[in-house]
């Protein structure tokens, strides 16, 4: 890291309202990105803003270019205020560096630097030997806060190579998903719906396990309210159903409603051609992955196949087989809870969470980023998942649990 790397940017008021602009900007494209990460960018001249850009749909113009299009010879001495660190790699588009400095842009105010290694500091390294002005924002401002959040699924699928995994459920205070029936509808209110659709609205793709399918028969679709601020999608979120048998009934809504979204069956490479040809249907994606030795299919192996189609964010929406099986190999980044405030008790019915399961209290993971507001009568309960173990497994062999 270059020294003056270290010299942040105090921003006054007036500053900090472009910058939290250039954020609600950057949101408003958060799902419709991928694979690359959803930014802000806002030219400001004299004092008034001259141009401004939001990440086009894949491959498209970055944000800077397209707020550089917007001002034209207006970005002469003007401000840059951006949510992430300008690329100076070209890739489907030319370097943002290279734009900026071509276009006389005075100084450049970044809100967060670029996760991918191959950048890094490397474009406000850049930018400063061109003689612009570089401003970075301390790690601990909250504006800094909030657009490393924002690119959070883009730092998971750079470095991990996988999807960043947000897991949604809701319960009753008492722990519960559903009754021990099998009914769970509606275990939250009307507000918490409406906030988990637009959570739906945010990500690439929807992922449930065969289990819930089945019992379920979902849509999984978004339905957005009146006034909604989002930006149209070239597409609806991928429903994504894993199963290492293929056996789903042809009747289920996933397999038969093209005209809503795109359905992708995860299934196991072992499953027989007549199976699958009985699942094979306009709309409908077959992808094989290797199962593990009980069946299933292994989710690490999926989540990878799946980063190689360019999906950056997958949300998990259950049964608790899978979102355990997810727990357990440490594949789950962020969890989104709603907790209603009822009791229905029942030993049979089922907890959010299945799997194998932690051994001990003292390696369960913990919640970090914490947010927990009201949604209605709901409790929200959101934060980045942190394991005690590594994310290769969280079960331990008999040793090490002896070593404990």
């Amino acid at each position: 890291m270059p020294d003056d790397d270290r010299r942040f940017a105090v921003l006054n008021e007036q500053k900090r309202q472009i910058m939290r602009r250039a954020l609600a900007l950057a949101r408003s494209v958060e799902g419709r990105t991928s694979p690359r990460p959803p930014v802000g960018a806002i030219l400001v001249h004299n004092g008034q803003i001259v141009g401004q850009g939001a990440t086009a749909p894949p491959y498209g113009p970055h944000a800077e270019a397209l707020a550089l299009s917007a001002a034209g010879s207006r970005a002469q001495g003007a401000d840059l205020y951006v949510t992430l660190e300008p690329c100076c790699i070209a890739l489907h588009t030319p370097p943002c560096t290279t734009a900026l400095i071509a276009a006389g842009v005075r100084r450049v105010v970044v809100a967060a630097r670029d996760p991918n290694p191959r950048v890094d500091g490397r474009g406000l390294e850049q930018l400063r030997r061109a003689g612009l002005l570089v401003e970075l924002l301390d790690e601990e401002d909250p504006l800094a806060r909030q657009a490393r959040e924002l690119l959070r699924p883009f730092a998971t699928f750079i470095r991990a190579q996988r999807p960043y995994v947000t897991a949604k459920w809701a319960m009753t205070l008492d722990g519960k998903i559903a009754a021990r029936t099998g009914d769970a509808f509606w275990i939250s209110g009307p507000q918490a719906r409406a906030w988990a659709h637009a959570l739906r609205d945010r990500v690439d793709a929807i992922l449930i396990g065969a289990g819930t399918a089945r019992r379920d028969d979902p849509l999984l679709t978004v339905r957005l309210g009146a006034g909604s601020q989002r930006r149209a999608r070239l597409q609806p979120p991928r429903r994504l159903i894993i199963t290492g048998s293929g056996l789903l009934a042809p009747q289920l809504r996933l397999l038969n409603t093209p005209e809503e979204a795109e359905t992708w069956l995860l299934i196991g490479e072992q499953v027989p051609a007549e199976r699958r040809a009985a699942l094979a249907r306009p709309g409908v994606r077959l992808i094989e992955v290797p199962c593990e030795p009980t069946g299933r299919v292994d989710l690490r192996l999926a989540l990878q196949r799946l980063a190689s189609e360019g999906l950056m964010h997958i949300l998990l929406e259950g049964g608790a087989a899978l979102t355990g099986s997810a727990f357990d190999c440490g594949c789950i980044d962020r969890v989104a809870v709603i907790v209603a405030p009822t009791l229905i008790g029942g030993a049979s019915a089922p907890v959010p969470l299945a799997g194998q399961g932690l051994p001990y209290l003292k390696l369960a993971a913990t919640l970090c980023h914490r947010r927990i507001r009201s949604l209605g009568n709901d409790l929200l309960i959101e934060g980045e998942v942190s394991y005690r173990l590594p994310a290769a497994g969280l079960g331990l062999s008999p040793e090490a649990e002896k070593a404990i």
